[in-house]
């Protein structure tokens, strides 16, 4: 009794879960970069496969990707972040636009986050 109520519990649970959203690449992305000690804050447009400076930062985007359904919200992108002077990687991995503080980059001075890709 309790296999057949645990096999339900189961079976429902799997069937109630969304499918995996399909992926489509972006031609790019649009990043925000706080510099924390003035307070400015800009936007970095970037191609996939290109880098830009900001501050004392290279940053450099693989590519983004984005949901179908939801091309602003859910956009994530594979960033590598150097500290420009000394060519030292603090940062590479992804990074969400809907959850920013899931991989963030921890710098004293400098925040980046995705907003979007271009489309």
């Amino acid at each position: 009794m309790i296999r057949a109520l645990t096999a339900s519990v189961l079976i429902a649970v799997a069937s109630a879960s969304p499918a995996q959203e399909a992926a489509v690449q972006g031609e790019g992305a649009v990043l925000r970069g706080l510099d924390k000690v003035n307070g400015q804050a800009s936007d970095l447009n970037l191609n996939n496969g290109a880098a830009t400076e900001f501050g004392s930062l290279t940053v450099e985007l693989a590519e983004c990707r984005y949901p179908v359904e939801n091309p602003d919200g859910d956009a994530y992108a594979f960033l590598t972040i150097r500290e420009t002077e000394r060519n030292r990687e603090i940062f590479s991995g992804w990074m969400l636009a809907s959850s920013p503080a899931l991989n963030p980059l921890e710098h004293a001075r400098y925040d980046i986050w995705v907003l979007r890709c271009k489309i």
